[in-house]
């Protein structure tokens, strides 16, 4: 698997990144095959945050992942979301590290990120918290998830060290921010420009975007793959599979990694066979009038 650059860290990651949310449920003989077959295949980028499974996630993993192990992964995890509320306060964002360390095991996180937007997030705050992180030796890199390029400016302009990653929600299914970008000063709904530019803010500064629901439409509706709703979808990704010799699944995420922005899409599942199918990705490359025919056959239209 290639590897880009995550925004301006220096550290080099796996394009595709693999996301623990729903490993919660499963033993630590399941979970441990569920890495080691990510680090078969190059993919040793785990996506965690602290209130998947109720912070279970988490332990599952540290379990799985033996401190021989720790060297050759990159653990990145969330905070910031508690009951009814987001918490961007100093005092939460360190104990949360200090949870997420403990039930991970280990002594370090690689990579932190906000989890969604803080109506009340004081800056300065957020930035002492990441400051001392850092030299603790705590946290090795942040970025945060779901924010507009404001918010990210906002926060950018208090810390020390750059943001390096963005994780926001896109698929073929769910691409507002393709949409708004096509449809620039047109009388359209398509043309509604929901996010502030955020895909090109993100290119513009060096900062990477991580696709969430990368095979889901809408918020957490299902799985676009195989799905009634979506007839002409899978009927193009299985002529298009059938030309690579690869699954839809594979040329779902190929489209992702199409994108010139060098995102980086998180795995969602726990199967095997699928996780396999979605590190494929990254050994084809879609060609510019396959990448507009899957957009076109999801619903999408061009103006």
């Amino acid at each position: 698997m290639y590897k880009i650059e995550l925004g301006k860290s220096g550290l080099q990651v796996p394009t595709v990144a693999v996301g623990c949310m729903r490993i919660s449920g499963m033993n630590e003989k399941e979970v441990s095959a569920f890495v080691n077959t990510a680090l078969e295949n190059g993919a040793n980028f785990f996506d965690h945050a602290d209130i998947y499974g109720g912070g279970k996630s988490e332990v599952v993993f540290g379990k799985a992942v033996s401190p021989s192990l720790r060297d050759k992964v990159l653990i990145q995890t969330k905070c910031g979301i508690r009951p009814g509320q987001f918490d961007f306060s100093y005092e939460h964002i360190t104990a949360s590290v200090d949870g997420s360390l403990k039930r991970l095991g280990t002594d370090y996180i690689d990579v932190l990120l906000l989890h969604r937007p803080d109506a009340l997030m004081e800056p300065e705050e957020a930035a002492r918290a990441f400051d001392d992180l850092k030299t603790a030796g705590k946290v090795r890199h942040f970025g945060v998830s779901n924010q507009n390029p404001y918010q990210m400016q906002l926060l950018q302009s208090c810390m020390s060290m750059p943001l390096c990653v963005n994780q926001l929600q896109f698929s073929i299914t769910h691409a507002p921010m393709i949409q708004a970008g096509l449809n620039v000063n047109m009388y359209n709904d398509s043309a509604v420009n929901r996010d502030g530019g955020v895909l090109d803010f993100c290119r513009l500064h060096k900062i990477t975007i991580q696709p969430w629901s990368p095979m889901q439409y809408g918020f957490f509706e299902g799985c676009f793959i195989d799905n009634d709703k979506f007839p002409a979808l899978n009927a193009t990704l299985e002529q298009i599979g059938e030309k690579y010799n690869v699954s839809k699944t594979t040329v779902a995420f190929a489209w992702i990694l199409r994108h010139p922005a060098k995102m980086q899409p998180i795995t969602g599942t726990t199967n095997l066979q699928r996780l396999k199918d979605c590190i494929k990705a990254t050994d084809i490359r879609l060609t510019r009038e396959e990448w507009y025919e899957i957009y076109r056959a999801a619903g999408n239209v061009l103006p």
